[in-house]
């Protein structure tokens, strides 16, 4: 066989059950609470009140579609601050890349919905079939009445916490004690309907059944990160150096009582029984490793009931790896030119985002020019110009003054509004909306300009006195 000749292997690999095994430590720990908090604030935020006054929803964290307004607290969005979303999106891609910097698949071991989701079922499934060993040789007795009686359990509650899933989902989308009620009397839309099914069966599927296929095989991130990443940063690695070479724990005390090299890898899988996606960690970083640390804790508990030192699993760099190996101590980089670009980067998105918060105006006006027809020629040689004025009002109800700049010898008037002598028109918005009216603006003869002139509407609040403007522009006719 010479050195080009290559066996071709299947393309599919049938997919192995994994059956992870319950492990106690600190990385446990830590995933059980993300996942108490986390759960329990996309569960319970619906149901959080706050006042914003009369008229205005109490939810504290409402997406109201038909009114078209986004509420988080004290924070109210209009569909013209969409670029507040925009914000959103470029500051969670930056802690995204700042995470990975740091340590890895930070997100996909500890936040990522997958992953919490994944983790309260494979509980469940614990709670109800027994451990790691119970089950596998529940799926080696097949259908017994008693596994048929757990799997049924097991699956009713999957199905439950799917529901309740897609259920908590739409209720950020209206007022949720009363979607609650009306879902309860089945008196709610359909759209509510069709979407807590959605949502149940996609949950279902992807926690229950589709698990570490959706790390391995169908979510980018992994890929992204390969390319992200660099030598200094943290991942969960197995450290060759101090395990190699395997043995057992007799066989590693009787080498070193003779002088030999003994690892302190005993080859016992815990860190494989361990893992969610049933990766072996000594084989190195691999693309269904989600970084999870729960091999960290499995394989710290061995160290401790043989009398070794733990960390034999642990967050490290591969910079590290290579310095052990020459002899040298470890050293750590967390702060670096990609770590503090990342950080400027969400430092600055996020200052803009809270300045334009802070400073942003409770009212403003939109100008739109008519266009049928563009200009009205009068009959006594002057020209009218059409305009629709979109008021916008987002503070409790007030009057505003509307006004026109910038074209010598004009005069305004508001469709459906009298305005007295001499005075400005005004208009009246109520709380929290927005209101069109058709400003028509004159001029006569003898200031008519001879070529398009830019105009200013201007608003004010006649309470508080705050001001708005809007430009466009006045055609003279034929001139």
């Amino acid at each position: 066989m010479t050195d080009d000749t290559f066996i071709e292997g299947p393309l599919y690999e049938k997919r192995r059950k994994v059956y992870p095994q319950s492990v106690h430590g600190p990385f446990r720990r830590i995933k059980w609470t993300i996942l108490c908090v986390t759960l329990g604030v996309y569960y319970l935020l619906p149901f959080v009140r706050w006042n914003r006054g009369p008229g205005l929803p109490d939810q504290a964290v409402l997406i109201d579609l038909p009114h078209r307004r986004f509420y988080f607290f004290f924070i109210e969005l209009w569909p013209q601050e969409v670029y507040y979303f925009t914000g959103l999106l470029i500051l969670a891609a930056m802690i995204l890349f700042l995470m990975n910097a740091v340590a890895g698949r930070l997100w996909c071991g500890y936040l990522c919905p997958q992953t919490v989701w994944t983790d309260l079922f494979y509980a469940v499934e614990r709670w109800v079939e027994g451990d790691r060993r119970e089950r596998m040789q529940g799926d080696k007795r097949y259908w017994t009445f008693d596994h048929i009686r757990k799997v049924a359990l097991k699956h009713f509650l999957w199905i439950m916490i799917a529901w309740w899933t897609g259920g908590a989902w739409v209720l950020y989308f209206d007022d949720a004690p009363t979607l609650v009620k009306e879902l309860a009397t089945f008196q709610a839309p359909f759209i509510a309907y069709l979407w807590i099914g959605i949502l149940t069966a996609t949950t279902y599927v992807f926690a229950g059944h589709a698990r570490e296929q959706m790390c391995i095989y169908m979510c980018p991130w992994p890929r992204i990160q390969a390319a992200l990443t660099d030598e200094w940063a943290l991942n969960v690695t197995y450290r060759r150096d101090r395990g190699e070479p395997r043995m057992s724990v007799k066989k590693a005390e009787a080498a070193r009582a003779h002088g030999d090299v003994a690892g302190d890898c005993v080859d016992c899988h815990q860190c494989i029984n361990v893992c969610p996606t049933g990766v072996d960690i000594r084989h190195g970083i691999q693309l269904g490793c989600i970084q999870c640390g729960l091999c960290i804790d499995a394989c710290d508990n061995v160290m401790q009931e043989i009398g070794r030192p733990k960390g034999l699993i642990g967050y490290d760099t591969d910079i590290n790896m290579q310095r052990r190996r020459e002899g040298k101590p470890p050293i750590y980089r967390i702060i670096r030119a990609r770590t503090l670009v990342y950080a400027g980067a969400i430092a600055i998105v996020g200052s803009v985002m809270l300045y334009t918060l802070a400073t942003r105006a409770t009212m403003d006006v939109n100008v739109l020019h008519e266009r049928n027809p563009l200009f009205v020629q009068l009959s006594d040689g002057g020209v009218r110009n059409d305009y629709t004025v979109r008021i916008l009002n987002k503070g409790a109800q007030r009057s505003f003054a509307i006004e026109v700049s910038g074209l010598p010898g004009a005069s305004i008037r508001l469709a459906g509004i009298e305005a007295a002598s001499g005075a400005k028109p005004v208009v009246e918005v109520g709380q929290d909306q927005t209101r069109e009216v058709r400003l028509s603006v004159q001029v006569g003869p003898a200031d008519l300009p001879k070529t398009s002139r830019d105009l200013e509407v201007t608003i004010t609040d006649t309470a508080g006195g705050g001001r708005a403007s809007a430009r466009d522009h006045f055609l003279p006719g034929d001139k």
